[in-house]
């Protein structure tokens, strides 16, 4: 990662956020755009999710993937997320709170692969520089860590498989939770019950989903 951090690539990146923050709207605010890294601390991570980029629209994107800020109705995908998580550990969920700052408060990664967004155009920081930065990122936590649990859902996530060491890690697998692929195999998928019970295997303290 610091490699990457030293390199061309890595100063064109910074220069092309930071115009666009100038000339543009971006999301997330630039205080919150690395907040996965400083709400869940590395040397207990214990869980990786991968989202693409983030929330392109007004009050809803703040650093970590899937999560919305407070007051901010839960968008679709989040809203299965809750489904799955209620139907595979029979825990009620508050559908009037999408902010997951508790789960990466308890080791859980939320990363986005592209850190921000134009506003109100999905995709429009993709291909800068972000992928490779969190490419080196997933690599880092694959080597340096041991027993993490992956979550990838839907194909963009599962396209980062080779950048994890699946002898020492667990890969869960599904369909995004978006409603459009939600019912090609993520409910039903029971992710969470199957993390809890790795964690519980290598002797690591379970998530509060």
């Amino acid at each position: 990662m610091s490699q990457f951090l030293a390199t061309d690539k890595a100063a064109s990146l910074e220069r092309f956020v930071n115009n666009e923050i100038v000339a543009t709207k971006v999301f997330p605010e630039s205080k919150d755009m690395f907040k996965a890294f400083t709400e869940s601390n590395f040397s207990y991570l214990r869980v990786v999710i991968l989202g693409q980029d983030p929330y392109h629209d007004d009050n809803q994107a703040h650093g970590l993937c899937f999560s919305v800020k407070d007051g901010t109705k839960l968008p679709p995908s989040l809203k299965n997320i809750y489904k799955e998580i209620e139907s595979d550990l029979g825990t009620k969920k508050d559908f009037d709170n999408g902010n997951l700052v508790t789960w990466a408060n308890q080791g859980v990664f939320l990363l986005n692969t592209v850190l921000s967004v134009q506003a109100h155009i999905p995709g429009s920081h993709s291909g800068i520089g972000w992928e490779d930065f969190t490419d080196e990122v997933i690599k880092v936590i694959s080597e340096k860590r041991e027993h993490v649990v992956f979550m990838l859902w839907g194909n963009f996530a599962l396209s980062k498989k080779s950048l994890i060491d699946t002898k020492k890690h667990l890969i869960l697998e599904a369909s995004h939770p978006s409603p459009l692929s939600a019912y090609r195999g993520f409910f039903g998928c029971k992710h969470f019950s199957a993390c809890n019970r790795y964690l519980q295997k290598h002797r690591l303290e379970e998530i509060r989903w």
